[in-house]
């Protein structure tokens, strides 16, 4: 067999809900170390093209590879074991147990000892600046704080790749740095990435290349000042005040 060179191959998934189209035909690629940013308007089809490669949600036509292999039918949980993991935009955490305990939900996908899940997890929350809130309650977390600790969930699992999906949203500005930081040094130490960001400073600083969605569709694909300029992704999304 082949040795794969990309780690994500996404090819030509759609997904339908009775006559709405979601996704259509959408194909790209994910190469081993790169990040990758995700950009459009409100109802592009950003956070289900997320569902799809992370099995939340069954494409209705296409494929999704990792590594050369079809995950495209498989559960979550065996996704996430395969090495993907994923940050979700609304913030869930389980408000009743501790930091770490959240984080330790995400430990457990590859061990089942408690002792070696809370050591993973700790090295999680270190990872992501929360080692000091590992035995405060999670409802006590700031947005900031829980897009962290969501982070750090995910960071649990080992993946080989990570979904971000919007990272910095509803966070205040002056936590946005901090965020933006701990992205690049993620990266920096080898992570390969996909991040939705609508914060259009952050996600043209950060990312290697720029997948532009409207309407359900890849309408660009490229390096982000190509991105940022190309006519139909400025008409459907950024407008010419941002080319300005």
């Amino acid at each position: 067999m082949p040795v794969a060179t990309m780690l994500l191959d996404v090819r030509g998934v759609t997904k339908r809900y009775g006559g709405l189209v979601a996704n259509s035909n959408i194909s790209f690629q994910v190469g081993y170390g790169e990040l990758v940013g995700i950009i459009g308007p409100n109802g592009a089809g950003k956070s289900t093209l997320f569902d799809l490669v992370t099995g939340f949600q069954p494409a209705d036509e296409g494929q999704v590879l990792l590594e050369g292999e079809s995950v495209t039918r498989l559960r979550p949980d065996e996704i996430s074991r395969r090495g993907v993991a994923r940050t979700f935009q609304k913030l869930k955490p389980f408000t009743q147990m501790t930091v770490v305990e959240n984080v330790m939900v995400g430990a457990f996908q590859k061990t089942t000892v408690p002792a070696r899940a809370r050591r993973e997890a700790m090295e999680a929350l270190d990872r992501v600046g929360l080692a000091d809130k590992a035995e405060a309650h999670a409802r006590v977390l700031s947005t900031g704080q829980r897009k962290r600790l969501e982070l750090a969930r995910a960071l649990a699992t080992q993946p080989r790749l990570l979904l971000l999906d919007e990272v910095t949203g509803g966070v205040d500005q002056r936590s946005i740095p901090a965020l933006v930081d701990l992205v690049r040094r993620l990266h920096g130490e080898g992570a390969s990435l996909i991040v939705i960001e609508h914060n259009m400073s952050v996600i043209m600083g950060i990312s290697q290349r720029i997948v532009a969605l409207n309407l359900g569709e890849v309408i660009a694909d490229g390096p982000p000042a190509v991105v940022g300029r190309d006519p139909r992704v400025v008409e459907a999304y950024l407008g010419q005040a941002y080319v300005a």
